[in-house]
């Protein structure tokens, strides 16, 4: 698959795909003409890299990750990494719902004001 195709079905720019690949994070075979070639796999690593880099991570934390999933080989120190960014991912969940809750609150309470305009601005 071309560049364009894997930038298109992945979300991703084009320039991104040539930074995962400056990275070591993505690897592509070149044709005779130097065209870029990914396997239909690519896709998918470019989502889990995107994942990885919205979740917080840096790109040397995704460098040391990706061959854990590559090869199934986790060490502790990595191991007690993920799990450390998993807690701060959990943690901006539930911030997130929380908020969301409250936000859920002040649209129930509005709801009031939305059938009296006039009842909003005296209850300013």
């Amino acid at each position: 698959m071309r560049i364009g195709e894997v930038a298109k079905r992945s979300g991703v720019s084009v320039r991104a795909l040539r930074y995962y690949e400056e990275q070591g994070l993505l690897v592509a075979e070149r044709s005779p003409g130097g065209q870029r070639h990914y396997p239909d796999s690519a896709v998918e690593r470019v989502r889990f890299i995107q994942n990885l880099y919205a979740a917080g991570l840096g790109s040397k934390a995704v460098v040391r990750i990706l061959p854990c999933m590559d090869h199934g080989v986790l060490t502790d120190e990595m191991h007690e990494r993920l799990l450390a960014e998993r807690a701060r991912v959990q943690a901006q969940l539930e911030e997130l719902t929380a908020t969301r809750d409250k936000l859920d609150d002040v649209i129930r309470a509005g709801q009031a004001y939305r059938a009296d305009p006039a009842a909003c601005a005296r209850a300013s």
